[in-house]
This record gives C-alpha cells, sequence and structure tokens, in this order.
C-alpha cells in the first residue's frame, strides 16, 4: 500500500553515516561503552566510537544496539536505504506480522536516528521528520489492518474491499508535533479520529461507528502495547472534542459543530500544526478545509495573546513549572524559557495573523518563526535566536529521552544524571549548565515581554485619574453598550481607559472629544478583539481618538467595521500609494484564494473597506492632500470593478456559458471617469457588450446574446451592491446609458456606436468627455476608447452646444437650490456648473479631456473663455473639490461648522488651505460669485455673438 504522505523534502546524509559524523557521544560509563562496542564487532574507528558512547551513556541505546547488531553496520554503511527498507518492510507487513513487524521497525528507526543525531550527521529535522514518518505509516497500516478485518467480517456496512485503502471514510489526524513533523525522540503520538459519516446510510450509522470506534480502539493497542518486542508509539486520544463524553472516534459533522459552537482558544491553536496522516486522507484535507474560519480568523486576533498567557499560566499552575530557573530537575518542555514558551509565542502570533496571511500557516515552528519574520511580525534577529534555542532545546530534550526511552522532559536533578546528558551531548557538565541556563534565561526574556509585558510592573502611586475631569453620565452608560457586556471585553477596556481618558484629556476640546469616542463604542457591536488590539498596539489609541474627534462619519464606519483597523499594521499602511494597476493585481489575488462566489464578493468587501479606510485616515491625517484623496478613491473603485468582472463573468457563465463575442466591457462615468471620488461616491456607469455576431451562449441554460449581456449586467451591479456579512461595496448609477432608464441595462457595441453618431444628445455628448474603460478585454477596451475620442473630435454646432450648455445650467438650477454656504457642489458658479462649462469646453476643442483642467483649456483654447476666466474658475473648483472632499469623510450631510465640532472645522480649514472657518467662508462665497460672472457671461457672450 502507498505511504499516506511523502517524507517531508529535508537534507539527506548520503552515504555512509562514518562520513558525515560531527561530533562523537562519550560513554558515561566506559565498561558499558566497551561492551556496547564489543557487541558490534564489525564496526570501527568513529563509528565504534559512536556506538560505544551512545551505549557507555544510555541503557536504552546499548538494548537496541545489542539486539540489532546484524542489522546495523549496513544500515550505518547507507542510512538513507536503511530508511527506505524499513518503510517498505512495513508496509508489507500481513495482519499476522503487523505487531511485531512494526516493533522492530520502530527499533530500528529509533536506533538509527538515534546514532545520527548523537554523531551530528543529521540535522534535527531530519530526525524529527523521520520518527515522525515512521509513526504516520505505523498509524496507516495498524488502522487500515482493523478496517480490512471489519469488512470481511461485515461489520462496515456499505463497505467492500475498494473502500481499505480510504480506511472506510476513517482519517487520524495528527496533532502537535506529530503534526508538524516535529516528534521528539519517545513522544507520545497526539491523534484525534474521524470519519466522514456521508459514506454511510443514515439508517447504518449506529452501526458503522460502533464498527469504526473498535478500529480505533484496535488502532492503539496494537500501536501502544508493550509485548515482548516492545511497543511502537504511546498514543494519546485526549485532543478530540470533549474527550469526557465522547468516543474514540466521531463523525466529521459533529466535530465540526463543536469546534463552531464550542471550540476554546488551545483547540485553535492544536490546529495549527493538524495534519491528516493515515486513513482517508482527502476526507482530512476537507474536514480542515471547513474549520479553516474557526482556526484562523478573518481581522487581526490579539485577543489571542491574552488566552495563550492564561493556558501558559494554567500550565504552570498544574505542572508547577512557575517560578524562578533552577536546571537541575527543570522542565525543558513547559518550565520557564522552554520549548512550550517558544511554541506559544510563535503559534499565537500566527493565530494573530494567519487570517490575513496565508503564508504564516505553517505547522513547523522554526517554519512559522521564519515566515513571521519575512512578514515583519516579528523582527528578524529575534526569529534567528529563537529557532536556534528550540533546536538546541530539543537536543537536549532528546538526550534526556535516549537514556531510557522515557516520555521525559526534565532535566536529571542528580549530578550523574546530569553528566550523562552531558556525556551524550560530548559536553562538559558545567559549560553546558552555564550554556542551558542562559538560553532558557534568553527564551523567557524574549517571550515573557510578548505575553504579558506589564507583569510585575506596579502602578505610581501618583498615577493621574482622568475620571473626574469628563462628565460621570457619559462615562456611566459604557458599560450599557454592547461592546462592553462580556466580561472580558469589560476588563480588558478598564486596562484601557486609564490610557484613552489620558488622550482625550490631552485633545483641545477633551468633552468634546469624550462625546465623539461615545458614540463610536455605542455603534461598537463587539468589543474583545478591538479592545485586545487596542492593547496590544497603544499607539493605535491616538488614531482611535483622531478619527472619533474628527470625522463621526468615518468613526461610525469604523465602528462597524472595527476589523480595518487590522490594515493599519497588518500591512504597508503608511506605505506610498501603489496605483490602480498594483490594487487590481492585489484585489486579484485575493480572490483567487477564495473558491467560493459569495466569499470572493465578501472578500472584495472587505478588501475595498480597508484600502477606503486607508484613504480617508490619510487624507484626514494630512498624509495626502484632497486632489490626492479623489484620486486613490477613484483608483480603488476602478480596481475593484477590474477585479471582480471576471469573476461575475465565470459565475455567470457556469450556468449561461462564455459570453459570446468579446464580452462586455465596463465606462466608468462622471466623476469615476474623470478620476475623482470622494468618500461617499455613487459610481455612473454604463455596460457595452460586443457579441460579435453570436445570436447565443453555448452553456447549460443558453441564452440569447441580449438576454445573456442584460442578465450579465444585473449580476456585475448585485456584486457591487448586495449587502453582504462584510457590508455593500458602492452604489450604482447606469441612468447615463443611451436612452436613460429607459434603454437596457446593456447596450451592443454596434447600437452604442450608432446611438452616438445619429442620435445621441448634446449632453450625452458632454456626458462622455468623462467617460473612461475601467474592465474589458485589451482590444475591446482600445476600440471603445478610438470611438470615444472620434466622437468627440466633432465637429459640433458651437452655438447648439453652448445653447444646450445653458439650458442644462438652468435646470439644474431649477431642480435644486445649493443647501447653504458650505454646500459646494451645486449650485450657480460651483463645482456642477464649472465642470458642465469644462466638459462644454473639452467638446467644442474636440479633445478627450476628460479633467476639469483639460475641459477648461479647451475652452480658452476655442476663445469661449480668456485664459485668466479658465485659470480662475480651475482654481475655484480645486477649492470647492478640497471642501467637498473633507466634507464627505466628515459628514453624509451638508456641513455645518456648529454640528462638526472644532477638530472637524480644523479639518475642513486645512483641507481647503483655510486659516479660520470664517476665513473659509468668505473664501466661498467669492469663489462662487466670480464662477458664477465667468459662465453667466461667456454664455451670455456666445448669445449676443449668435445674435
Amino acid at each position: 500500500m502507498p505511504a499516506p504522505e511523502p517524507p517531508a523534502s529535508l537534507p539527506s546524509a548520503t552515504g555512509p553515516l562514518a562520513s558525515a559524523l560531527t561530533r562523537l557521544p562519550r560513554p558515561f560509563d566506559a565498561e558499558l561503552g566497551d561492551e556496547t562496542r564489543a557487541a558490534v564487532p564489525a564496526l570501527s574507528g568513529d563509528l565504534a566510537e559512536l556506538v560505544a558512547g551512545a551505549g557507555g551513556s544510555s541503557p536504552y541505546l546499548k538494548t537496541l544496539i545489542e539486539t540489532e547488531a546484524s542489522w546495523l553496520p549496513a544500515a550505518l554503511d547507507d542510512p538513507d536505504g536503511a530508511v527506505t527498507d524499513v518503510l517498505h518492510d512495513a508496509r508489507a507487513l500481513t495482519p499476522g506480522d503487523l505487531k511485531a513487524g512494526l516493533r522492530q521497525g520502530k527499533r530500528r528507526i529509533a536506533l538509527l536516528t538515534a546514532l545520527a543525531d548523537l554523531g551530528g550527521a543529521w540535522p534535527l529535522e531530519r530526525v524529527t521528520a523521520t520518527l515522525t514518518d515512521f509513526a504516520a505509516l505505523a498509524c496507516d497500516q495498524a488502522l487500515k489492518s482493523e478496517i480490512a478485518a471489519l469488512i470481511r467480517r461485515g461489520k462496515l456496512p456499505g463497505q467492500g474491499p475498494d473502500d481499505v485503502e480510504a480506511a472506510a471514510g476513517l482519517v487520524v489526524m495528527a496533532m502537535g508535533k506529530m503534526g508538524a513533523h516535529e516528534l521528539n525522540y519517545s513522544s507520545d503520538i497526539d491523534l484525534i479520529c474521524l470519519f466522514d459519516e456521508t459514506r454511510y446510510d443514515p439508517d447504518a450509522y449506529m452501526e458503522a461507528r460502533q464498527g469504526l470506534v473498535r478500529a480505533t480502539r484496535n488502532m492503539c493497542a496494537i500501536l501502544s502495547d508493550k509485548t515482548a518486542d516492545g511497543y511502537v508509539f504511546r498514543t494519546d486520544l485526549r485532543l478530540r472534542p470533549d474527550p469526557a463524553v465522547t468516543p474514540v472516534c466521531i463523525a466529521m459533522e459533529a466535530a465540526e459543530r463543536y469546534y463552531e459552537s464550542l471550540g476554546r482558544a488551545w483547540e485553535r491553536a492544536a490546529f495549527i500544526k493538524a495534519r491528516p496522516c493515515a486513513g482517508d486522507l482527502a476526507a482530512g484535507a476537507g474536514f480542515l478545509d471547513t474549520l479553516r474560519p474557526f482556526v484562523w480568523r478573518k481581522h487581526l486576533d490579539f485577543a489571542a495573546i491574552q488566552d495563550a498567557h492564561d493556558m501558559r499560566l494554567r500550565i504552570r499552575e498544574n505542572k508547577g513549572t512557575g517560578g524562578r530557573l533552577v536546571l537541575r530537575g527543570h522542565d525543558m518542555k513547559l518550565g520557564r524559557g522552554g520549548i512550550r514558551e517558544i511554541e506559544f509565542f510563535t503559534q499565537t502570533r500566527q493565530l494573530i495573523a494567519g487570517g490575513r496571511d496565508r503564508s504564516l500557516r505553517l505547522r513547523g515552528t522554526v517554519d512559522g518563526l521564519a515566515a513571521l519574520a519575512e512578514a515583519g511580525w516579528i523582527p528578524r534577529d529575534v526569529a534567528a535566536r529563537l529557532s536556534d534555542h528550540y533546536r538546541a532545546h530539543r537536543e537536549v530534550e532528546h538526550r534526556i529521552q535516549m537514556v531510557h526511552d522515557a516520555q521525559t522532559h526534565k532535566i536529571p536533578a542528580t549530578d550523574d544524571g546530569f553528566a550523562r546528558i552531558a556525556c551524550l551531548m560530548d559536553r562538559d557538565p558545567d559549560t553546558l549548565a552555564r550554556d542551558l541556563t542562559a538560553r532558557l534565561t534568553e527564551v523567557h526574556d524574549l517571550t515573557e515581554g510578548f505575553f504579558a509585558p506589564d507583569k510585575g510592573a506596579a502602578a505610581p502611586a501618583d498615577q493621574p485619574r482622568h475620571d473626574a475631569a469628563f462628565d460621570t453620565d457619559v462615562l456611566a452608560r459604557w458599560p450599557t453598550y454592547p461592546a462592553l457586556r462580556s466580561q472580558r471585553a469589560a476588563r480588558i477596556f478598564e486596562e484601557l481607559k486609564p490610557e484613552l481618558l489620558g488622550r482625550l484629556a490631552q485633545t483641545p476640546k477633551p468633552a468634546e472629544a469624550l462625546l465623539a469616542l461615545d458614540g463610536f463604542l455605542a455603534g461598537l457591536p463587539a468589543g474583545v478583539q478591538f479592545f485586545s488590539l487596542l492593547k496590544a498596539r497603544p499607539t493605535l489609541i491616538d488614531l482611535l481618538v483622531d478619527i472619533t474627534g474628527t470625522s463621526p462619519a468615518l468613526a461610525a464606519y469604523l465602528s462597524r467595521n472595527s476589523g480595518v483597523f487590522d490594515a493599519v499594521i497588518g500591512g504597508d499602511f503608511f506605505a506610498p500609494w501603489p496605483g490602480e494597476a498594483a490594487l487590481r493585481a492585489s484585489l486579484s489575488a485575493r480572490l483567487d484564494a477564495e473558491d467560493d462566489y459569495e466569499h470572493q464578493l465578501d472578500a472584495a468587501r472587505g478588501w475595498a473597506k480597508e484600502w477606503h479606510f486607508r484613504v480617508g485616515v490619510h487624507h484626514l491625517r494630512g498624509l495626502i492632500d484632497a486632489q490626492d484623496a479623489g484620486t486613490q478613491f477613484s483608483d480603488l473603485a476602478a480596481a475593484t470593478i477590474a477585479a471582480l468582472m471576471p469573476r461575475v463573468v465565470a459565475e455567470f457563465a457556469r450556468r449561461h456559458g462564455q459570453p459570446p463575442g468579446r464580452g462586455a466591457a465596463v465606462l466608468g462615468m462622471g466623476s469615476l471617469g474623470a478620476g475623482q471620488l470622494n468618500a461617499r461616491s455613487d459610481l455612473d456607469l454604463i455596460v457595452i457588450y460586443d457579441a460579435g455576431g453570436v445570436e447565443a451562449s453555448d452553456g447549460p441554460r443558453p441564452l440569447a446574446a441580449r438576454t445573456y449581456y442584460a442578465r450579465l449586467t444585473q449580476a456585475l451591479i448585485t456584486a457591487l451592491t448586495a449587502p453582504m456579512a462584510e457590508g455593500r461595496l458602492y452604489e450604482v448609477d447606469m441612468r447615463l446609458r443611451p436612452s436613460g432608464t429607459q434603454g437596457p441595462v446593456a447596450t451592443s457595441w454596434d447600437s452604442f456606436r450608432r446611438y452616438q453618431k445619429e442620435e445621441a444628445w448634446v449632453w450625452e455628448h458632454l456626458a462622455l468627455t468623462r467617460a473612461r474603460v475601467v474592465a474589458a478585454a485589451p482590444g475591446f477596451a482600445d476600440d471603445i476608447e478610438a470611438f470615444r475620442r472620434e466622437v468627440l473630435s466633432g465637429p459640433f454646432d458651437r452655438a447648439g452646444v453652448l445653447r444646450e450648455t445653458a439650458g442644462m445650467r438652468a435646470r439644474i438650477a431649477a431642480a435644486k437650490s445649493p443647501g447653504g454656504v458650505f454646500d459646494v457642489k451645486t449650485g450657480a458658479g460651483r463645482m456642477q456648473d464649472i465642470e458642465l462649462a469644462a466638459q462644454a469646453g473639452a467638446l467644442l476643442r474636440g479633445n478627450a479631456a476628460r479633467d476639469v483642467a483639460g475641459g477648461l483649456a479647451g475652452a480658452a483654447a476655442v476663445g469661449w473663455l480668456s485664459e485668466a476666466e479658465a485659470g480662475a474658475l480651475d482654481a475655484a473648483h480645486a477649492l470647492f473639490w478640497s471642501v467637498q472632499a473633507a466634507a464627505r469623510l466628515l459628514t453624509d450631510q451638508t456641513v455645518d461648522p456648529d454640528e462638526i465640532g472644532q477638530a472637524g472645522t480644523a479639518f475642513l480649514c486645512r483641507s481647503a488651505g483655510a486659516g479660520t472657518i470664517e476665513a473659509l467662508r468668505g473664501m466661498l462665497e467669492q469663489a462662487y460669485g466670480r464662477a458664477d460672472d465667468i459662465i453667466s457671461a461667456a454664455l451670455e457672450r456666445e448669445t449676443r455673438d449668435e445674435g
């Protein structure tokens, strides 16, 4: 039968072991060493010294050497071949020979790995992987032997001989060190046994479960029973769900329900290393995939730090491993600075960030440390030092276990016992003691601060308390908020509260800042994860206070989507803007990681929210100006559509076939086309398709081309607008399509060209000046842009264009009056008015400029505006945009300085380059009047000239 899993890819010691030796153990008892050497007379030189040192210091190894004396010389001459032969022989065992054969295999693997380890010929990873690979093979052989017997006896309903290879749906999950290919020398093997209940008829479920439970018990007995030949591995099944009341083998569906509803933090950590090792490996991999959301949280999980710290304290209390470091009798696994400290440090950081970063989902401890360093979660030197200490600790652990094949991790308490360990390592006992003490101490120092940074630090007696400086009624209602109702959230928040209030006290208007924070807390649905994040990263408190005190709208957004704070510390939050192409590639990679369509839509929402949040924060903090913010919001929207469109098409094509012809193109119109969006912009879109003469799709449920693209467009709109777990992406407006709301939602390429050439109104040509393809096949996109330029090249009737522009201006003014001086968008001389003039300028000039500055330059070039007038309008539009971009971060209503608070007012003025709000008011009123005068006069001049 094939091996359950190929061996790990590890350094190989090719050739005779003698050529790879780098050290030799010394015999603690010279007489026993001589006896061991004499037991294998075929060995000489370093190999003879190797077995003498091993047997003279380890009674267990002496017994193994004497038992396998006839096999050993050839094995040492070709250790790789010897391992291969042991695995091959184990696979070929018959049921009657299984117990004895596996025990012989274990003896030989244990002996060979011990000698290769003691001689420095194999690195730690090869030693532990060889032990692990044999353990997995032994599990697989023992399990399938029992399954085959049950099937022969008819005890597994519906299963036949062909089902033996998949163990009738039963999988053995290797946990802990076995799952990570890190078994120690005398390790128990931690297993969870599950079965795929879908293989069995519901009426036969109980009978099948009874048989599979029996198979699991018998497998464990084959491995762990002590016979005259010894044992294979001690097995431990206590990591399964609720082991006190559940059978040794449980259904996958029951296990899934348990972890979803009752799974604890330590079980999440345990499944980092979980790996199917025997039986139905495919079912095991599927089970791990379903468990992925339980193990790897979507957002940064800083609550895992406290969970891990609590586990450490419980272990110390239960095992008596706390207190100061005393080397003799110290537990290398559970004690201060031991192996478990490094594993907890690694696994906890993996749990924190592994939900966002798949590169951190590694089973091995050293591999995990390297990945964390590569991703910037820990310093590289810390990863290197902990990796070195981990390997050194494991080496000492192996020497301790080699003496008597005992599952112990404690350094011998006696001088003789410690001397044996030193002899196995060819070290001086005193030097070894000093080295061990230094390593254990450094591991403790490197890891303890991560779990308990404030441990032992007493608060100063004169530490200021800020509660009295704030409205006690506000503070008193905090415990009633949803985010603070759980005991754990309340406890973490109480630890944060002095720091929060202290930061609020430092703001220009503390009472105002308190009310802003109060609004944020009131809208926060859950608190443990968010408060844990703030506790782990106190610098984020400044950002939180800044956001809540400046932008209630952004704070409300943050309270509903607190996970976007992950981006601040989980990526290049303050790096230069990557641009539209890089954003599209980033989102595409994120979507590629999701198999399910709805998961892709949700992933797109989470991704877009983080980037949206970044742009808002950068603008709020003055890292970018309003113009940059507009460009970045536009890049984000265009990249989102471009990355989502292929997924929408693929999902639609699954039912209705591939798009006929060249497919569909999405045009961004209005602000998206011009590359300037604000934080609350809708998206104006047009969809054009080119069926290329193909009448229908060819899928399972084919559709006529026109119907196909109409429904595909609706699917795209749904993908962008549907509310899901992560919210919605954008609101979409398609009224700019040919014939407006009366026309089809998707327009054919032929119809679009004919309409623009023969039927389009002037206002539709004005709108075309800002059109931009944001998603399409490259050739199709090029054709659309070429046609746009052709249409806009004219010629156009100048008088007709300006007459229509004046009419549109009047209709807009009649439809909506400005909402005050800070409503910069709609009204005479305001943003929309200037944009309309710019579009008219672009049309008159016959150029393809999408931006306001380009359109106004066109108006000047044809003589409709003077250079000075065009410059004044451009400057006014830039001022208005700076106010609009800032205002939409502050509120979804027209800005009222009396309502947005001091910090909001300061941000609004800073964005517009005004010293005070009154100065800004004056700047706006003057700019409105000047712009209105310029546009009105230009239109009137044209009317007089025409007359």
